[in-house]
């Protein structure tokens, strides 16, 4: 499971946790959807189930470097490293488009999302209708949590907990966003200005809450990937499916409310056509720019994939 790797492959693995970090910022968007494209999502939730009771024994019976080595530290670390550096920073980047060329990033995930979905079912061997209804089952999951409409709530410090308990399961499975758990809990503003304003003690305890959330949902996906591949792959695939409703470019908000920065945040919203969208927003569609961007992520999966079978045959 534990791949080998040189300098440039672990680059190229920092690269990969900064698209996921980016990617986890958005609500709609799966960072664990970005770790299957790029081919490293197995190594990295059985890497995760690792860090349990048998690598603290091996820590105090054999040391420190006998444990890294355990728990494939090199690739948590440098992975984890690319997260939080984009977190930090690229993470603005991606809002800041989020607020200002909405459709044209909506668009390029729709893509990446859409190749995605067929990049996970591709894995499965054998098709039957247990498969196929599990794919569907998770298509309808997806699509009915993207439907929920936020609520709004008074952050206290222990709601930093349980949401990062909650949101970092969704951030680990590809087609559930974790940022969108946040908003549908009300924890996404007050999650992402401690981030903004370094707010150290509400960041730890969100830090714990996702500590101990990953550590318990990555035995359960190792589990289901070692004794059940190809209804995981289907479920999976089901969920990323379902996920592109809410990645759909162009929105009506129906229902909205205001942020205590005065900020309008929109609470339930329906998918239209481009056409539709310039006539009830009277704002351009961006219609041809979309559509590039939208093949741009489907190439970009694509090409991911030639890259990882290229690597595997090396």
């Amino acid at each position: 499971m534990q791949a080998k790797r040189n300098g440039r492959d672990y680059l190229v693995l920092a690269g990969k946790g900064l698209i996921m970090g980016a990617a986890d910022g958005m609500p709609g968007v799966s960072g664990g959807t970005i770790a299957f494209i790029t081919g490293i999502y197995q190594e990295l939730i059985h890497s995760i189930k690792l860090c349990g009771p048998e690598a603290l024994r091996i820590l105090f019976k054999q040391g420190l470097l006998d444990a890294f080595k355990y728990i494939n530290g090199s690739f948590l670390v440098t992975l984890f490293a690319g997260i939080i550096v984009s977190v930090i920073s690229l993470s603005r980047v991606v809002v800041y488009l989020l607020d200002t060329y909405p459709e044209l990033l909506w668009s390029f995930f729709f893509g990446l999302i859409l190749a995605g979905t067929w990049s996970v079912i591709r894995h499965v061997d054998k098709w039957n209708w247990t498969l196929f209804v599990t794919f569907l089952a998770g298509s309808a999951v997806a699509y009915s949590l993207t439907m929920i409409t936020p609520v709004a709530i008074e952050p206290r410090p222990l709601y930093f907990f349980l949401s990062g308990m909650l949101a970092i399961c969704a951030m680990i499975l590809p087609g559930i966003s974790g940022a969108f758990i946040l908003l549908l809990l009300g924890m996404y503003g007050p999650v992402m200005l401690a981030i903004k304003e370094f707010q150290f003690s509400l960041l730890a305890l969100f830090a714990c809450g996702c500590a101990i959330g990953l550590l318990s949902f990555s035995h359960f996906l190792d589990w289901m990937f070692s004794k059940h591949k190809n209804l995981t792959f289907a479920l999976l695939g089901g969920f990323m499916f379902g996920s592109l409703n809410k990645v759909w470019p162009w929105k009506q908000t129906i229902e909205s409310t205001i942020d205590r920065h005065g900020k309008e945040i929109s609470l339930l919203e329906r998918n239209i056509s481009p056409q539709a969208f310039e006539s009830l927003t009277g704002q351009p569609s961006y219609l041809l720019f979309a559509l590039g961007l939208m093949l741009l992520g489907i190439a970009l999966v694509i090409f991911m994939e030639l890259m990882n079978k290229s690597s595997d045959k090396s």
